[in-house]
């Protein structure tokens, strides 16, 4: 426990304190901004700036924090340039976010600081992924991940301390229990006598302090730091405060009881710092009262400055370019894996063959590049495509994870964020659900926000045929594609499967990566002995025809393919087929080509007949191609039930059942 007494100079003292009061005073003067409605919204950390700004203190510059609503102190203490800082908290042009985001949702990676998202503990895997990075890299470094004593409930919590504990990770999960989540108080959020008390369940030390004290907090945050880079292992520390505004400032405090906050004003921060200040004659109140004024005077112009700053203009173009970075040239690549007798050679692998032949050549191309998943290591993978990476490139690159599908996601955030290219394996597609969140909310919204752009990679197998039942055979992807910011890709071929998977890699931005389960052992192809990339969101013609379009995707390629074929020698029927191999970003230029040279087209998707991918993909049919259109588009699709286990039941719940009754009936048009 720390001793609540450092050795200061006065010259330390005067830093200190300037550096504690120095968002007290910005935060009274947002309040009154607030009151005469020139700023929309603020979440107060009045009360709480001993914890932020003790802990900026304390960590390195090169330390990244993860903060959340109450952490002004963080960014004041790190230095962060107030003017871009003060048109971002108004929601101006010039803000980190370009107003595309409010408060604290933000990052600035040259300080080291990482924003919340609204959804509650989703940054502690995050935190978990940084201090991975600083561990691979083996580097003098932590993360530090705050959160409130509410977001303790939520899953990401759980799953990021147990994934620091069992990777034992330089981390430091900071807990500011400030009594109320909005307004449920603590004896209403859990059991347990602290928050503290829950490090010893997952195997890892904690800390319980008083938060109100700066000197308290730099001297646990210190020892942390220190025990997490010296025994490269996670501490939690419960930083007891409370909450003197409320949730936000449209909430109030109504809820709390008046002798409560009376209790709590005695032993507010900043009172109790100048107390010690004064009892140890490091400062007089004159000295005090100068700083006071500085501390007013530092940032007078650049808020006044801010306030007058252009709001963002609407760009269309600007918006709609800036949701993905822009993909490699594939020229850049055509040297690398295109020359050269060697690489031009081919050779036939089995779709699933493909797949692993692809993340090996990946992992060997890029030591920065890593796997992380379930049974992906010893096991080699439920489906055996990681068989040999562990002894082929060790344990640091080549990682099993607890069952945490939010946490691994959260996690590889982090280490994209830190210059990693992370793929990570979900055992079934299926299971993407518990990292739904992460992906929606956090991965695919980032570099549109404010980040640099994440290079993820989620490999997922899906899709129905195998008699897996309804938890095991899944058709997800049209769950994605309403979601910005993510790719979507779902190869049908083995040479798509090599390819773009490793383009996928090769690809700045977020990919969704979708293997089909029946075709891993059941179809066969040449591929040259090293993967081609190409840039994602090209459709091609598998199959020329004249008098019908089918346009599908994955396994629905082979369904269609086997009809066109049927169709061919039965009625002489020329059926094109396209292959859209992405879902996100759509090739409609290529469907529409089709389509206006066959005049009627069916859309085929293994996903139920609501909402699955041809929705999208017949809406803008209808808006592109109604003029080429003989005949109404008809969809094929799986019924919109769950996916049976019994293969009779199965077989009926497939599209494919339905393919050539839906092409006699666009051909009576």
């Amino acid at each position: 426990m720390p001793s609540s007494k450092l050795f200061l100079t006065k010259t330390d003292a005067a830093v200190l304190y300037r550096r504690l009061i120095q968002p007290r005073r910005i935060e009274e003067k947002m309040l009154k901004l607030l009151r005469q409605n020139r700023i929309s919204k603020w979440f107060s950390g009045i009360g709480q700036e001993a914890i932020a700004v003790g802990t900026a203190v304390a960590l390195l510059p090169g330390d990244t924090i993860m903060t959340m609503h109450r952490n002004l102190g963080v960014f004041t203490t790190r230095d962060v340039p107030l003017y871009p800082l003060f048109c971002q908290l108004l929601g101006k042009k010039e803000g980190f976010s370009k107003g595309r985001e409010r408060s604290f949702h933000f990052g600035i990676p040259e300080y080291n600081i990482v924003g919340m998202i609204s959804h509650l503990a989703a940054m502690l895997p995050v935190g978990a992924g940084f201090a991975l990075s600083a561990k691979l890299n083996n580097e003098d470094k932590v993360a530090l991940a705050f959160c409130g004593e509410g977001s303790t409930s939520e899953g990401d919590f759980h799953e990021a301390l147990n994934l620091a504990a069992v990777w034992d990770l330089p981390i430091i999960f900071m807990v500011e229990n400030n009594g109320y989540a909005l307004s449920t108080p603590t004896r209403e959020q859990y059991r347990c006598n602290s928050i503290v008390d829950k490090a010893a369940g997952y195997g890892i030390k904690g800390m319980r302090i008083d938060g109100n004290s700066l000197t308290d907090v730099m001297e646990a945050v210190s020892e942390a730091r220190a025990f997490a880079v010296k025994e490269q292992k996670p501490v939690l520390i419960e930083a007891m405060t409370f909450r003197m505004r409320g949730h936000e400032e449209a909430s109030g405090t109504a809820y709390v009881p008046k002798e409560l906050m009376e209790e709590w004003a005695k032993k507010d921060p900043i009172l109790q710092f100048e107390a010690l200040l004064l009892r140890e004659k490091h400062l007089d109140s004159d000295d005090m009262e100068i700083i006071r004024a500085e501390a007013d005077d530092y940032f007078k112009d650049d808020l006044e400055r801010a306030l007058r700053a252009d709001e963002p203009l609407f760009d269309e173009h600007v918006e709609t370019s800036s949701v993905f970075a822009p993909a490699p040239d594939g020229a850049l690549f055509s040297q690398r894996n295109g020359n050269g007798s060697q690489a031009m050679e081919t050779k036939t692998l089995r779709f699933v063959d493909a797949i692993q032949s692809s993340l090996d050549y990946s992992m060997a191309e890029n030591d920065k590049t890593i796997i992380i998943g379930q049974d992906i290591a010893e096991y080699g993978g439920v489906f055996k495509i990681t068989e040999g990476f562990l002894e082929k490139y060790g344990f640091e690159r080549v990682r099993n994870t607890p069952i945490i599908e939010s946490g691994v996601v959260g996690a590889a955030i982090g280490l994209a964020l830190s210059g990693f290219r992370p793929i990570v394996e979900m055992q079934f597609a299926d299971f993407i659900t518990c990292a739904f969140n992460q992906i929606v909310n956090n991965v695919a919204k980032s570099h549109y926000r404010w980040s640099p752009p994440l290079n993820i990679t989620i490999r997922a197998p899906h899709g129905a045929g195998v008699g897996a039942g309804p938890f095991h055979s899944q058709s997800p992807e049209s769950w994605f594609m309403q979601h910005p910011g993510i790719k979507v890709v779902v190869p049908s071929t083995v040479e798509d499967a090599f390819n773009l998977l490793y383009s996928s890699i090769q690809d700045p931005n977020p990919v969704l990566f979708l293997e089909h389960k029946m075709l891993y052992r059941s179809i066969k192809g040449d591929v040259l002995n090293a993967p081609k990339y190409e840039p994602l969101g090209k459709a091609r013609v598998i199959r020329e025809g004249r008098d019908m379009s089918i346009i599908t995707y994955g396994m629905g390629v082979h369904w269609a393919l086997q009809a066109a074929e049927e169709y061919k020698q039965s009625h002489n029927l020329d059926i094109e087929v396209v292959d859209l191999r992405t879902l996100m970003p759509l090739d409609m230029d290529t469907v529409e080509a089709s389509i206006t040279k066959t005049n009627m087209a069916i859309l085929l998707e293994e996903a139920s007949s609501v909402l699955g991918p041809m929705a999208e993909v017949s809406a803008q049919i209808s808006e592109r191609c109604f003029f080429a259109l003989d005949a109404p588009l008809l969809r094929c699709s799986s019924l919109f039930t769950p996916v049976p286990v019994n293969k009779t039941l199965e077989k009926g719940y497939l599209a494919n059942s339905r393919l050539n009754a839906t092409i006699e009936k666009l051909l009576k048009y």
